[in-house]
């Protein structure tokens, strides 16, 4: 899990020709918004890392914080804040003072990607700075990831067969890695897809976090 990359992406990232192009694009479309890398957001001592899949388009690739102006963080934030994990009030936008006592959110891609689909060369491309994420966080015991792919890339990041966690809501596994016990929770996406379709309820999702807050507070 060792690495000697950043845990963010440089403003400029040059790795992936078709989301560089994707932004440049958004740029001229809606040069107003932030079209760069989202950073993570968060408690660098946090003992909770949140794994999303990439920015939305309208979302945190126009306010420059994860899940952020659209309803996956209106969902996201409110049960965070039920969980007791926030400092002030979300109200969609960067600057709304809103703050994150032991949990950091960041995305397994941290480019938009046309139709909010990155695929697996992107992926592949953008998983040291989630290794290097998870790296410099020195109290971390939990990580949730939020969706199948999510749940595949930071399996991979913490250097494990996708095979050895099999994908499912709620589901939670132990880890040891470099001397390091996480455990790792799922979750289906907080999105408004999926929560339309009746695939995650808010108490679906409120339920996984009750579940992270006994074992970290246990």
């Amino acid at each position: 899990m060792t690495t000697n990359v950043p845990p963010e992406a440089p403003l400029d990232c040059p790795l992936c020709p078709r989301l560089v192009q994707f932004r440049k694009d958004n740029a001229v479309k809606y040069p107003e918004f932030h079209n760069a890398p989202v950073e993570s957001f968060g408690d660098e001592n946090a003992r909770l890392l949140i794994v999303g899949l990439a920015p939305g388009l309208k979302g945190a690739n126009q306010t420059g914080r994860p899940f952020t102006g659209d309803f996956a963080g209106d969902l996201l934030y409110a049960t965070l804040e039920k969980a007791g994990f926030t400092r002030g009030t979300y109200a969609g936008h960067a600057g709304d003072g809103l703050d994150l006592e032991d949990v950091m959110i960041t995305n397994a891609v941290r480019c938009v990607p046309p139709e909010n689909k990155p695929v697996g060369a992107e992926a592949n491309a953008c998983r040291p700075f989630l290794t290097s994420r998870i790296a410099a966080l020195s109290r971390l015991k939990a990580l949730l990831c939020l969706g199948k792919i999510s749940h595949d890339n930071t399996l991979r990041a913490l250097g494990q067969r996708v095979a050895a966690m099999k994908f499912a809501h709620q589901a939670a596994q132990d880890f040891g890695i470099e001397g390091r016990n996480l455990r790792i929770f799922d979750s289906y996406h907080c999105s408004r897809y999926n929560t339309n379709t009746g695939r995650l309820t808010e108490e679906m999702f409120e339920a996984v976090f009750a579940d992270i807050r006994k074992y970290l507070d246990g």
